[in-house]
């Protein structure tokens, strides 16, 4: 297999890159901190007439029909330049839910929607406890009349307060995966949403309590008591879309540290001449280089639908995930005292790597995933 990006791919990233680096600076992002969306509406519309809304669409819905190794892309310099908005949750989660779980009808409605900037869209599946097999999923959905209604909470919903739809979850059946997907009009009589704080400014996300909330049949997902093999879908998507984001502050907190100890200077010289720091940024290319390797592999296995799709996957948000908390806290001891201050940017790396860490599986999770993924090759 060829390892390098084609012609198209470098084009998409340096265009992205050109982009938020323009309309997305640091105090931009620090303004999304207080605004009541978390986002600005100019600039979703700006990513719309881009087409970057509807970058892995099918084309028949509006969108351009790409790859995740194209989408991988987009996300890493959207890490690179902590980018506020509900491009994750609209494009990635909800995306994947509709493209896997969807009939031509929903895609026709939604997708298109998506692509225009016209709807956006989340994913709720967290509840009472942090995992992600279909056992925690305790939100009910009982038939009432022609449709169903749903009652239960989802926490750490994405965007959840700015979102026209959300899609759930919700337990059908008494079997284990007896379960089926919805997708839920925000405005729908019965919900309610409170916003959460988490460690990521950037990133907003609420608890969504749904009290006996109708829902029509025709906005289920997929065949009733069978769609966890789409949440699972959804949420490997998730993983190597967040590895990306992940592997995309890494990579910006690493070379901001490089270039302050060219700066910086000590005793007469640079404290990038000082062998500590030396060791410090290389271990840092290390483990960039390494999630580079681990995100774009995860990635192309999607893309070809290879047999190690989820086992590289698992790997992927398993390693980058530990590695992009580490290499942006070396970046904050790299700066030495400076670095833990609000007003220098790494704080800001740091939060969005350490929020995408825990969210669709930590390391221990997806270590155990691949374990089993190995073992039933055995």
């Amino acid at each position: 297999m060829d390892f390098d990006f084609d012609q198209d791919q470098l084009m998409l990233r340096d265009s992205v890159r050109e982009y938020l680096s323009k309309e997305c600076p640091p105090e931009f992002v620090r303004s999304m901190f207080e605004h009541p969306l978390g986002y600005s509406k100019e600039m979703w519309t700006g990513l719309a007439g881009l087409d970057w809304l509807g970058l892995t669409f099918p084309e028949e819905y509006g969108g351009l029909g790409l790859g995740m190794v194209e989408l991988c892309l987009v996300l890493e310099e959207m890490g690179r330049a902590v980018f506020p908005g509900p491009y994750f949750s609209s494009v990635v989660l909800a995306g994947t839910a509709l493209m896997k779980g969807g009939i031509a009808a929903q895609k026709a409605k939604y997708l298109s929607a998506i692509a225009k900037g016209e709807t956006i869209g989340t994913f709720g599946i967290l509840e009472d406890s942090v995992d992600w097999g279909p056992e925690s999923i305790k939100m009910t959905a009982t038939e009432k009349g022609d449709g169903y209604a749903l009652s239960g909470m989802k926490r750490f919903v994405p965007f959840a307060h700015a979102a026209d739809v959300i899609i759930v979850p919700a337990r059908t059946s008494d079997r284990k995966e007896g379960i089926s997907l919805f997708l839920v009009d925000s405005r729908s009589e019965g919900i309610s949403t409170s916003t959460m704080t988490g460690i990521d400014l950037t990133n907003k996300a609420s608890e969504v309590k749904f009290d006996n909330v109708v829902v029509p049949s025709e906005n289920r997902l997929g065949t009733a008591d069978a769609a966890w093999p789409v949440v699972k879908d959804v949420l490997q998507t998730a993983a190597v879309a967040a590895s990306a984001e992940m592997l995309g502050c890494s990579r910006k907190a690493m070379e901001m540290s490089v270039a302050y100890a060219k700066m910086r200077e000590q005793f007469g010289q640079p404290i990038g001449a000082f062998q500590a720091i030396k060791h410090k940024c290389a271990e840092m290319f290390l483990e960039v280089e390494n999630s580079h390797s681990a995100v774009y592999y995860a990635a192309w296995a999607q893309d070809a639908g290879s047999d190690d799709a989820d086992l590289a996957a698992s790997a992927a948000k398993a390693y980058v995930g530990e590695a992009a908390r580490k290499v942006c806290g070396e970046a904050i001891q790299v700066h030495g005292g400076i670095g833990f201050t609000w007003e220098i940017d790494l704080h800001l790396y740091f939060k969005r790597a350490k929020h995408y860490e825990l969210m669709y599986g930590d390391a221990n999770h997806h270590q155990e995933l691949a374990l089993r993924q190995v073992a039933s090759s055995w």
